[in-house]
C-alpha cells in the first residue's frame, strides 16, 4: 500500500488523488441532502394557496379570542395554559401534536383534558431537547385557534 505513495507524482498518480477528493465530497453531499429531505418533510399545509384564501379571517377571529398560551412538560404531562384577555381561563377544546420541529419520528397525538386551572395529558418524552406543541383548539363558539407553542421543561 505504500508502494503507491512512493516516487514522482505523475499524471496518473495526481488524476487519481484528484478524482479521489471529489467523490469523497460527492458521496458526502448525496448522502446529507438524502438526510435533509428524508427527516423534515416542510409542509406546513398541503396547499398554500387554498389556505391563503381565509387566513386573514381566520387570524382576525383567532386575534379577537386575546388568549395568550403557553406549553411546558411537568413530571411527563404535556401542561398548557391558555388565558383570555380578561385573564381567565377560557371554555375550549384543546388537541394537536406533541413532537421534535425538525422530524416526525416522535410526534404524538394528544387529546388535553381541562383540570379546572390548565390543560394537560400525559406525553412520553424520551429526553429534553428542543419540542413544540402545534396546538388545534375551538373555543366554546365555534372560532379555531392553532398555535405552534415552543415547549418547556420543568421537571
Amino acid at each position: 500500500m505504500l508502494q503507491m505513495f512512493k516516487g514522482p507524482i505523475t499524471g496518473p498518480k495526481f488524476f487519481a488523488i484528484f478524482a479521489s477528493f471529489f467523490i469523497v465530497i460527492i458521496t458526502v453531499n448525496v448522502i446529507m441532502a438524502m438526510q435533509a429531505v428524508g427527516t423534515f418533510p416542510g409542509l406546513v399545509v398541503r396547499n398554500s394557496y387554498v389556505a391563503s384564501q381565509t387566513f386573514d379571517a381566520e387570524r382576525a377571529a383567532q386575534q379577537a379570542l386575546g388568549w395568550d398560551t403557553s406549553a411546558y412538560v411537568l413530571d411527563h404531562e404535556l401542561i398548557v395554559e391558555i388565558v383570555n384577555a380578561d385573564g381567565a381561563v377560557p371554555d375550549a377544546t384543546v388537541v394537536g401534536i406533541f413532537g421534535r420541529p425538525t422530524q416526525m419520528r416522535d410526534d404524538q397525538d394528544v387529546v388535553l383534558e381541562f383540570d379546572g386551572a390548565v390543560y394537560r395529558t400525559p406525553i412520553h418524552v424520551s429526553e429534553t431537547g428542543n419540542w413544540d406543541f402545534r396546538m388545534q383548539a375551538t373555543a366554546a363558539d365555534g372560532t379555531p385557534f392553532h398555535q405552534r407553542l415552543k415547549v418547556d421543561f420543568r421537571n
